[in-house]
């Protein structure tokens, strides 16, 4: 894997995040590393022909998860190379499909394209806690529900990726679901662990989002789905959170 990091700053996490990577995986296209002096900068990933770009800020490169952050990224940039769906498929094209006809608030159509990230990051996952320990990202979630869930921004540094947008107690639950299922599909953590609690606190404020059925369909995503598989899973949980109307029939 070739790095190049370029801003002016440190290199130790993406070269560290490369040695932890490569022991399993490896990825052809360069990745050149932006560094952004800007501290709320969020962390995204670009794919391009011939290299993939990740933008970071340096409060996320410096921070104490630098390297799971990173690692995570990388685990994107391999979805990529594989062209699995979850990485190619378009969310506009699935979400449009989805609400055909219809209309949908803008702050909902907004928590869709969350869920879809989050459909995205199941997958990046799947690689990652295959090369690292999970602590950190359970801590990372067990945080920043809790902190949603008392109404208030998250105090967890951005160094993994943004879980809640806002304190909105329906995208909340989603966001719950998403935690608890991605803790199950590995085997993170224990019946009795605290994020449980959180989730269900969570599921109170929001009666309307059945919190068991979409920690299913994020828990039991087919790991490799094809692309109209994918497209499928994705019309459905973003239809079931924007019109509510196909649980009386599950």
């Amino acid at each position: 894997m070739d790095i190049r990091v370029q801003g002016g700053g440190p290199t130790g996490p993406f070269l560290s995040a490369r040695d932890v990577f490569e022991t399993e995986y490896d990825l052809e296209k360069e990745v050149c590393v932006q560094v952004r002096p800007d501290p709320d900068e969020r962390t995204w990933t670009a794919h391009y022909d011939d290299h993939h770009l990740l933008n970071i800020s340096t409060a996320a490169a410096t921070s104490a998860m630098a390297r799971e952050l990173v690692l995570h990224e990388y685990s994107h940039m391999h979805r990529n190379e594989q062209e699995h769906p979850s990485h190619t498929q378009s969310t506009t094209e699935a979400i449009c499909l989805a609400f055909s006809g219809r209309t949908v608030e803008q702050r909902t159509l907004t928590h869709c394209y969350q869920i879809a990230n989050h459909m995205k990051d199941i997958y990046a996952d799947d690689i990652t806690l295959t090369v690292t320990p999970s602590n950190k990202l359970v801590s990372f979630l067990e945080s920043s529900l809790a902190s949603a869930i008392v109404n208030r921004p998250s105090t967890a540094p951005n160094t993994w990726r943004q879980l809640t947008a806002t304190a909105d107690p329906e995208i909340t639950a989603v966001n719950a679901a998403f935690a608890l299922a991605l803790c199950e599909r590995h085997d993170l953590v224990g019946e009795d662990h605290q994020l449980y609690d959180l989730a269900h606190a969570a599921a109170k404020d929001a009666p309307n989002v059945r919190l068991d059925a979409f920690k299913s369909q994020f828990r039991t995503l087919t790991t490799d789905p094809d692309e109209t598989e994918y497209r499928k899973a994705l019309v459905d949980i973003t239809r079931r959170y924007a019109l509510n109307t196909t649980w009386a029939a599950d």
